[in-house]
């Protein structure tokens, strides 16, 4: 069978405590017999683990912060590409995507595939519009109310009872039980990701998530329920499992005709114990335990990259439950050149 030889950048390659989806995303593309792939690494900071990794990444480049805009980040990528002639470009995290669809048009002028929502699409699944998108399409929400002062806190009060859930506009999630703590995360929260700063009342009951990939147009090309089954004090799955559940796909398909989501997708749910679910948060992108996709019959990861391709494919009808991640801790052994090289040639 003839592969077809493919130079793809990936993005989100820390692997910490808190990992980004870089590293399973490209595990879920090496296990595509469809690929011949040579993997670039797209990296902010020159210790993220992935770059360091030989059977992930094939060669790696440090690019600017999200905070630098799109047109540094795109100055970079056609610096990137004239070396490494890219053919596709995967963004996992949530904080870059706005800069990659900014600049997706003028990167396809020179080649570079994507396969990305826009920006409408984006703003209007994001945590500031989730109880509007959930009234208006049928979808339960916990009730949520976004701070842009420390002022409306008070206001916060007379709707809600403790605990509640802090969360940044992009990342990050507390549990508040007073005032104080509230005050406290809110400072946080909105100095490392800006305003506003969203709370939600907590429900309780079980973690459900659910990856998928939307193609645009109304189709649900593919979804894995899972439930998680550790989660750390920081509250990230570091054990999960494969459901067997119909209701959650449903879900899934009812979410991609209603939102028409044009990508990878993450949906966070509590299922309460009278078997109502509620939605937490849409993620724009892969999770990072997407490689378990692969484990239960569905790579997503090439999906998505066939679709932005133009190549025809047929939605993923099964999949196999059961299966279970687990993470991991390894300690990674490079030499200090590699990272010196890393930090000041931004190649490695």
């Amino acid at each position: 069978m003839n592969r077809q030889k493919l130079t793809i950048a990936v993005t989100g390659l820390n692997a910490f405590d808190n990992p980004g989806p870089g590293v399973g995303v490209i595990r879920a593309l090496r296990a595509c017999k469809d690929f011949d792939l040579r993997i670039v690494g797209l990296c902010y900071e020159s210790m993220e683990p992935g770059a360091f990794l030989p059977d992930i990444v094939d060669v790696s480049y440090l690019v600017p912060y999200p905070s630098a805009g799109s047109d540094q980040l795109l100055n970079r990528l056609l610096q990137i590409h004239a070396v490494e002639k890219l053919d596709f470009i995967l963004p996992n995290f949530d904080a870059e995507l706005r800069n990659y669809i900014r600049i997706s048009g003028t990167l396809k002028q020179h080649g570079i595939h994507s396969f990305l929502p826009d920006v409408e699409m984006l703003t209007n699944l994001d945590k500031m519009h989730l109880v509007e998108f959930c009234e208006k399409h049928g979808l339960t929400t916990p009730k949520t109310m976004t701070l842009t002062s420390i002022e409306e806190i008070d206001k916060m009060e007379d709707d809600f009872e403790y605990p509640v859930f802090v969360k940044g506009s992009f990342y990050e999630a507390y549990k508040a039980v007073n005032k104080g703590q509230v005050i406290a995360y809110f400072n946080k929260l909105s100095a490392k990701w800006g305003l506003p700063v969203i709370v939600q009342e907590v429900v309780e009951g079980t973690e459900i998530n659910i990856a998928g990939v939307g193609d645009g147009k109304g189709t649900l090309m593919g979804a894995i329920p899972i439930r998680k089954l550790y989660i750390t004090d920081r509250g990230k799955g570091w054990a999960g499992v494969v459901l067997a559940d119909t209701t959650l796909v449903d879900i899934s398909k009812k979410f991609i005709e209603a939102s028409k989501w044009k990508g990878g997708f993450e949906l966070e749910f509590i299922r309460t114990l009278d078997d109502n679910f509620y939605l937490l948060e849409i993620n724009p992108r892969f999770p990072a335990w997407i490689y378990t996709c692969v484990a239960a019959g569905q790579n997503l990861p090439a999906a998505a990259v066939k679709l932005g391709l133009g190549q025809a494919m047929e939605p993923y009808e099964n999949y196999i439950s059961g299966k279970m991640f687990i993470r991991y801790a390894w300690e990674l052994i490079t030499d200090i050149e590699s990272f010196q090289k890393f930090s000041t040639q931004g190649r490695l």
